[in-house]
């Protein structure tokens, strides 16, 4: 396989596996005739940041990321982690480390506003900052106690910019302000991306079930950005159909 250079440009990844529990084969599910996979990619490639890979787990959802003119590089299948499988294709795609930063991208965020990945990668201008990731508020009240939606606590450093203390699935902070919902859209630093994948999973990170803890409590430095919209993750056909209806009325482009 050629290698995919640009010592300029991150290389961003669309980790994708087929074997997904509520979603059986979910980055293949149809909307409006192409595979999910095929919305993610355009997304992404609609940033402009730099050359976009998809990390797949299996020939079929490489050959239908082929089909839609794009690149998929084949990863095992029994990861246990988006974060490996990107770490397993950097190795493959990448192996003269050209390439210093890695946005990871999930295959299941069909809605994603590419300007929200162009906006992932500002933290990591600052040379102390390991990860980037991005926040927007949460505006309804059912999510701001749903263990489904993970919170944000950090401290604003900057108008709309986070240095992350803690991720929680629950209500928090206390008190009165703002609490932010956490979209698992990360930018690495590629040598904290190689740090993260042979650490152990962390104390925190098992009781919450949160990967990102990992990186806090190996004492790494995660900033965020806020973001207006929360993109739709596709995890059931719920929430495949409410894809599939705001991408037929544009309120998800």
């Amino acid at each position: 396989m050629p290698t995919v250079r640009s010592p300029s440009r991150p290389l961003v990844l669309i980790p994708a596996r087929l074997a997904a529990t509520r979603l059986p084969g979910k980055p293949l599910a149809d909307i409006h005739g192409e595979p999910m996979i095929a919305h993610v990619l355009r997304r992404a490639r609609e940033a402009g940041v730099g050359p976009v890979v998809v990390a797949a787990d299996s020939p079929e959802i490489a050959e239908a990321v082929t089909a839609a003119g794009g690149q998929a590089v084949l990863t095992r299948p029994d990861h246990a982690s988006g974060s490996d499988r990107i770490h397993e294709a950097l190795e493959a795609l990448d192996p003269d480390r050209e390439f210093t930063t890695v946005v990871n991208v999930q295959g299941d965020l069909p809605t994603l506003d590419p300007a929200a990945i162009r906006a992932s990668l500002t933290p990591l201008e600052d040379p102390d900052v390991d990860v980037a990731t991005l926040v927007a508020e949460i505006e309804r009240e059912e999510e701001k106690t749903a263990p489904s939606v993970v919170k944000m606590i950090g401290s604003e450093i900057a108008p709309g910019r986070f240095r992350c203390l803690y991720f929680t699935r629950a209500t928090a902070p206390a008190g009165e302000g703002p609490l932010y919902h956490h979209i698992g859209l990360y930018a690495y630093r590629r040598e904290a991306l190689e740090r993260f994948v042979k650490l152990p999973p962390s104390p925190l990170e098992k009781r919450e079930k949160l990967e990102q803890l990992r990186v806090i409590e190996a004492g790494m430095r995660i900033d965020a950005v806020k973001v207006a919209v929360i993109p739709l993750g596709v995890d059931t056909p719920e929430d495949l159909e409410r894809a599939r209806e705001m991408l037929a009325s544009g309120a998800g482009i």
